[in-house]
């Protein structure tokens, strides 16, 4: 149950966006894209850096 001084009003100004009002516009993207992308840029770059060392056990 909650205390008589529990406000609705009051989580609402807690949720607002806290981001600055001419970001609010901006839509940004999941952050599960961001981690897809960082490990794929990760992987594509050891493959390029590596390249050698992979032939060479392939070999």
């Amino acid at each position: 149950m909650a205390p008589f001084f529990f406000d609705k009003n009051m989580t609402d100004k807690n949720n607002e966006e806290l981001r600055p009002s001419k970001m609010r516009g901006v839509a940004f993207p999941k952050a599960k894209y961001g981690v897809i992308a960082a490990i794929i840029i990760i992987v594509v770059v050891n493959l390029i850096y590596y390249k050698d060392f992979i032939i060479s056990l392939i070999n």
